[in-house]
């Protein structure tokens, strides 16, 4: 049975950095970009690149915030192709509507799930490029296909065995422990699954992009993560570029990311405690 995933990505999202910092103590890393750094500064530090990956903390109001400013300005400058998004799933796109679309006409396009993703989050990223008259595209594995995924074994062979097992030591932990160790391999698969789809849509939008320009993807910190995410599943002769936004200036992950933007902190949320909280009562 497939868990609530939503819930599931934030908690994951969150917790990756801690679940990874034991194989990564005492490398070096780039330093935290200060949040009063311009970013246009920051995209200079990046650019020219064929993929941009902003790996958000889904909770985090000014990761949202930064994601918008970014398509503003590749926008500006003419240097940005298109935008992918985890939250939406691969197969849609916003490149029929004009850029007078509306909101509605861009969530129908794009089959938005608000009750998994909020469209107060993401509809100002997503409705940033549509009036700059960049396509947005949905890049997540859909839902229908997950079952396959979970069945798969080719994906188990798809990782270098220790990016397997930090894969499946965050699955276990973005589950709360709550996971039976039967399903442990298939939901890693899943993730597997979903990293490659992502970096699919990524690589055929990076291809078809006139030179010069990138195409942006906004997902979670996990999936941006260059050793076992997204990245891992990209064409070599791609130039990519990684960000991992972390909200207060944490992420012990850092050192395998092209650029820390740090933001302030979030009020600590336990997602755990939601999960474990007892189902209500069928009424009779």
């Amino acid at each position: 049975m497939l868990s609530p995933l939503p819930l599931l990505c934030r908690r994951a999202a969150l917790s990756m950095a801690a679940v990874l910092a034991a194989g990564c103590a005492g490398l070096a890393g780039p330093a935290a970009d200060a949040p009063d750094t311009p970013l246009s500064r920051r995209l200079d530090a990046l650019l020219p690149a064929q993929v941009l990956i902003l790996g958000e903390q889904h909770d985090a109001d000014a990761h949202h915030a930064l994601e918008r400013e970014t398509v503003q300005q590749l926008a500006a400058r003419q240097r940005l192709a298109a935008v992918a998004l985890e939250m939406a799933d691969s197969g849609r796109s916003t490149a029929a509507l004009p850029p007078t679309a509306t909101e509605a006409q861009a969530r129908a396009a794009l089959a938005w799930n608000d009750r998994a993703w909020p469209w107060t989050a993401y509809g100002p990223v997503v409705m940033a490029a549509v009036g700059a008259g960049v396509p947005v595209l949905g890049a997540n594995l859909p839902r229908a296909r997950m079952k396959d995924a979970m069945a798969d074994v080719s994906l188990d062979a798809q990782l270098p065995p220790p990016a397997w097992q930090a894969q499946m030591a965050a699955v276990r932990e973005g589950h709360c422990g709550l996971l039976p160790e039967s399903q442990m391999q298939p939901m890693t698969r899943i993730q597997v699954a979903r990293d490659r789809e992502m970096a699919r849509t990524v690589a055929q939008a990076a291809q078809a992009a006139a030179p010069g320009r990138v195409v942006l993807l906004v997902t979670g910190a996990g999936h941006a993560d260059p050793a076992l995410g997204v990245p891992q599943h990209l064409p070599t002769d791609l130039k990519v570029r990684s960000v991992r936004m972390a909200a207060g200036g944490a992420g012990a992950d850092r050192q395998r990311f092209d650029a820390l933007w740090a933001t302030p902190a979030v009020p600590p949320r336990d997602y755990c405690a939601e999960l474990r909280k007892p189902a209500a009562p069928a009424k009779p």
